[in-house]
């Protein structure tokens, strides 16, 4: 059993959705991924420079990275010096985040008594075939044969303006056959996980968790998962830099302007923090479900205690049993509505303004660098705010 699948103290099963699947063991394998750790950093160089490198190497060569040799010369295209040298080490350098959050998180599911104790056997077996999932090849074959479609296609289909200054050289060989594919690939691995995610969270809602209406958190107990969604802060940041370093060239070298992208880009930031914030969504039907139950619940506990209150203290009767108002964890009145306040107030999903800002800022930061070529950082930073709050 490999070091993924021990159990820990509490008897919880660790996961980890970026060791040991296929692109993982393959880096092992290749002396990128140390024995012990992720080599977060080192690959992030690695791969930064492999990709990066040699297209700009071969077109110094040839004249084509400053003006003057071509009318659009290699240091004009924001898009491919940010994608090698800034998106695709976040989305390498994203992976510790993400493994940290998850080995942290999902035995909380036991330790928290989230999960029944008739059901522990079924969550760690949820988190075993996960763990198969997560290792298959089949998947990555699927992924890598689409890569290779769009690859062997995709240029032949329209000569692509990101590449003008090459010319059909060797800098558009290297971008298109090796540095773009293995960029896919990282994003590939970041979308995958979180199909993977959805997957896991999806199943250990229906085991049936012992959910807490009144808990503090608003969400039945679930409220930790709040911070989850920051494990893809990186990958936002990394989508959004490519996206908005591409946008830039049109809008120095093309007379575009960057109002006329607002509705893109706020389309955009709606897909990223939508896709970020589902492997949340599968818990509205329990919460929904746990919500509507405890108001019938307390609603009937706070209804009895509120008719003893009235037969002793506005009546004046002599109570049989007054065990309900003597019980110190109800405690008063106050105390009781609070209870029902507490239930009327829970959410639908473990979702709140960490969740969504965990991924919007991130997000925006490239957003705001765009605008600001043409709007003052003051006024862009005006407008966002009234956007988001």
């Amino acid at each position: 059993m490999n070091q993924n699948t021990d159990q820990n103290e509490d008897g919880s099963i660790e996961l980890s959705l970026v060791r040991d699947d296929l692109p993982y063991r393959l880096q092992r394998r290749l002396g990128l991924i140390p024995e012990h750790g992720l080599g977060t950093v080192r690959r992030a160089l690695f791969f930064a420079l492999f990709t990066w490198l040699p297209i700009v190497v071969w077109a110094g060569f040839e004249g084509r990275v400053l003006s003057g040799h071509v009318e659009e010369p290699l240091l004009q295209h924001y898009g491919i010096h940010v994608r090698f040298l800034i998106a695709l080490p976040l989305l390498i350098l994203g992976e510790a985040k993400m493994d940290k959050l998850m080995t942290k998180f999902i035995p909380y599911f036991l330790t928290s008594g989230l999960v029944r104790a008739e059901q522990r056997g079924a969550f760690k077996d949820t988190i075993k075939g996960v763990i198969r999932l997560r290792d298959l090849v089949k998947p990555w074959l699927i992924i890598a044969v689409l890569i290779l479609a769009w690859t062997l296609f995709k240029p032949a289909v329209s000569e692509e303006h990101e590449l003008i200054w090459a010319d059909g050289g060797f800098g558009v060989f290297w971008f298109n056959y090796v540095s773009r594919p293995i960029f896919t690939i990282f994003m590939a691995a970041w979308l995958w996980r979180l199909a993977l995610l959805v997957i896991l969270l999806k199943r250990v809602a229906r085991l049936g968790l012992d959910l807490v209406p009144t808990h503090p958190d608003r969400a039945g107990g679930l409220g930790f998962l709040e911070k989850l969604p920051t494990a893809f802060s990186l990958f936002a940041l990394a989508v959004s830099s490519v996206i908005a370093s591409r946008l830039a060239h049109d809008v120095v070298y093309h007379g575009v302007h960057v109002i006329s992208l607002k509705v893109l880009l706020v389309g955009f930031l709606i897909v990223v923090i939508g896709l970020c914030i589902t492997p949340l969504l599968v818990f509205i039907g329990s919460l929904v479900s746990a919500k509507r139950q405890a108001l019938l619940e307390y609603g009937a506990l706070v209804g009895q205690h509120g008719r003893l209150v009235r037969r002793r203290w506005i009546i004046g009767e002599t109570l049989d049993d007054d065990s309900l108002l003597d019980a110190q964890e109800i405690g008063p009145v106050a105390d009781t509505l609070a209870l029902y306040d507490a239930v009327k107030n829970m959410r639908a999903a473990p979702i709140g303004k960490s969740a969504i800002m965990g991924v919007a800022l991130p997000a925006l930061i490239p957003m705001l660098a765009l605008f600001s070529i043409e709007v003052p950082i003051k006024e862009v930073l005006t407008k966002l705010f009234g956007i988001l709050v």
